[in-house]
């Protein structure tokens, strides 16, 4: 009778549980707060949020919002900018996917539309209240934030910010001084509209992305 009654018994599932952050994530990626509660004129297509990310991840990607590429794939920076930004970075794609040390959160979740001249609008405004601060509450080893583009540094460096993207980026030394838990460096994006930008401003690439490099070995390096 014993052995009937333990045959009869659910067995347990071997799945790991959902974290706080699988669950936040899980909200997220099912959000349509862009096309049932917008600010403005509603999401022109059917949403599809991107976000990478664990508990463990120490790098976070602060970008801006996915282009049609991306929304296509499900998968950020799967583009040229994508390319660009592994190359400023330092590491091979296996690395920059590594969602137990990076993190891609961008300010917005879904791609925006694309305006008049072709090119992408900005980050939806939904986003942001709705969800950033929860985010980074849930990812507490997170040490070195790349905030990529303007919006980005905004919301990462409130006042610190300059006027321009070009003001902030160019203070980039005594923002990583000033900023910690986590440090904050800021980048302009990837994108190859901004090749003219690099071009204006030669010291990026020659004082900048060294440090950049040097910054993401040393986080990727430390123990757990």
């Amino acid at each position: 009778m014993l052995n009937a009654d333990l045959s009869n018994m659910v067995k347990p599932s071997l799945k790991p549980l959902p974290t706080e952050l699988d669950e936040l994530f899980a909200d997220i990626r099912a959000c349509r707060i862009c096309v049932d509660h917008p600010i403005r004129a509603p999401l022109p297509h059917a949403p599809r949020p991107v976000i990478r990310g664990s508990a463990t991840a120490r790098i976070l990607i602060a970008g801006q919002a996915p282009g049609t590429r991306v929304h296509a794939s499900g998968t950020p920076f799967t583009d040229p900018s994508g390319d660009r930004l592994r190359a400023w970075m330092g590491i091979d794609e296996a690395t920059f996917y590594d969602e137990s040390r990076i993190a891609i959160v961008p300010m917005g979740f879904c791609f925006p539309g694309l305006d008049a001249k072709g090119g992408d609008l900005p980050p939806r405004r939904e986003c942001v209240p709705a969800w950033r601060d929860a985010v980074m509450a849930s990812m507490p080893e997170v040490e070195l934030v790349l905030a990529v583009g303007l919006y980005a540094q905004q919301w990462h460096l409130g006042k610190r910010a300059g006027a321009g993207l070009t003001e902030t980026v160019a203070d980039w030394r005594s923002i990583l001084e000033a900023t910690s838990a986590p440090q904050v460096l800021p980048l302009p994006h990837p994108s190859w509209r901004n090749s003219g930008w690099i071009k204006r401003n030669p010291w990026f690439e020659d004082e900048l992305i060294p440090a950049l490099q040097g910054l993401v070995a040393d986080h990727l390096r430390r123990p757990d």
